[in-house]
């Protein structure tokens, strides 16, 4: 047991049907049908490896791609191919969840096989608006479908899935009522480096927060500020449009469309607090680029623009590089801007490149910045990358991610339940 969580080495899985939850979420190329990036698949591999060769009947769930604007949303049969490549050998898949034809491939397995299940979000409990909107309890969540469902073929529970400790869904903190509960090695590494990573963090600590998903930097924005552990943070992709339009910057109609089309709108008074306490910490973009045909950049004061944005102007991209080079630690999660493309991948690739070259103590964290670090080749310059974006900079704000709360209170009440 470690931090109060039990890990694999409490528990024997011989012949025993073993709940593997999972973060195999990975960016999806739709032109080419195929995943983009298999970072998350490799990291999970491990604990697959552990558990199939302690002989347990393995079965593996995990979600795949955002249900809200159900971006990369599409089934883990790419992930059994992927996974059935990596490890050489069979892994069984099912287009269900915990329907008929799930429970019965569950029951049918035998030791050491692996069977992986469909996307855990295809059930409306597993949807952020069910979780954001019910707000319910463990308990609760123990009750739901899904876990009712499962439960009762297994006899253990892991979560492995590190990445989505900050989200308080069925399959991530239900199972833990009902069945003894382990964290996997991925989850025990990251738990461990993270921590370790607050106690060693020397200033000024500076956050690169970028990219789509900004609701979990606007849970951690006010308490690492508030707390001073953040010294400045920087903002780029959708936050920083969320910024500029709380300082009343018309940034055009597209790309406010894009902010509302999300309903990244509700964000706007919540960073206009931040801003009028901590306005002198955070940095906001002086000039952006748009990039309809060709890349264009212009100045703040020369909006709004016709085109959509969609990256940092050089300008920015200077000033913030100055920042990096400032900067003792570094915590980075999310893209500048959108590096799939040529034209507006400048902002991403500049400030990953200044990271990596500098002497600083760096974390990077987020399936698309993962993506956009092995684009560029730059994995041996950062101090560690990390497979959780929004639950990396929950963690660091100091608080008690849902997954971990679950995995404690399992352990407490399944205590009896070990190897010996």
């Amino acid at each position: 047991m470690k931090y109060g969580i039990n890990t694999l080495d409490d528990f024997n899985f011989k012949s025993k049907v073993v709940l593997a939850r999972l973060d195999l979420n990975s960016p999806y190329d739709k032109e080419n049908n195929k995943l983009k990036d298999i970072t998350r698949i490799k990291a999970a591999l491990p604990t697959i490896k552990e558990l199939s060769e302690a002989g347990s009947k393995l079965v593996l769930l995990s979600h795949q791609g955002g249900d809200l604007e159900y971006h990369n949303y599409i089934s883990t049969s790419f992930h059994a191919g992927v996974l059935s490549e990596l490890l050489n050998r069979e892994i069984i898949f099912i287009d269900d969840i915990c329907g008929p034809a799930a429970r019965e491939a569950i029951k049918k397995l035998s030791n050491s096989q692996i069977l992986l299940l469909d996307n855990v979000r295809y059930m409306a409990e597993e949807l952020t608006l069910f979780e954001e909107k019910l707000k319910l309890t463990f308990e609760d969540q123990a009750k739901t479908i899904v876990v009712k469902k499962l439960a009762p073929l297994a006899q253990f529970y892991i979560c492995d899935a590190f990445a989505a400790a900050h989200r308080s869904q069925p399959t991530l903190v239900g199972f833990e009522e009902l069945l003894p509960s382990a964290m996997g090695r991925l989850f025990e590494r990251e738990y461990e480096v993270l921590s370790s990573f607050i106690s060693i963090s020397k200033r000024p600590v500076v956050f690169l927060l970028g990219g789509a998903k900004i609701e979990d930097a606007f849970n951690m924005m006010p308490r690492v500020l508030a707390d001073g552990v953040a010294d400045k943070i920087l903002t780029a992709g959708l936050l920083a449009q969320v910024f500029m339009l709380a300082e009343g910057i018309n940034i055009g109609e597209p790309s406010k469309e894009i902010i509302y089309s999300k309903k990244l709108n509700r964000y706007i008074n919540n960073a206009r607090e931040i801003l009028i306490k901590y306005k002198e910490k955070i940095a906001i973009p002086i000039d952006i680029a748009c990039t309809d045909d060709k890349r264009m950049e212009i100045n703040i004061n020369e909006l709004p623009s016709k085109a959509a944005i969609t990256d940092i102007g050089s300008k920015t991209i200077d000033i913030y590089k100055k920042e990096i080079v400032k900067a003792k630690t570094l915590f980075i999660n999310g893209p500048a801007g959108v590096f799939e493309k040529q034209a507006s991948e400048l902002g991403t690739k500049e400030l990953l490149l200044q990271i990596a070259r500098s002497d600083n103590f760096s974390v990077v964290g987020g399936g698309d910045s993962i993506s956009a670090v092995n684009k560029y080749g730059l994995q041996d310059g950062f101090s560690y990358i990390c497979t959780g974006g929004g639950a990396m900079v929950r963690f660091l704000s100091g608080e008690e991610l849902p997954v971990v709360a679950s995995l404690k209170k399992s352990a407490e009440k399944f205590k009896k339940v070990m190897v010996n």
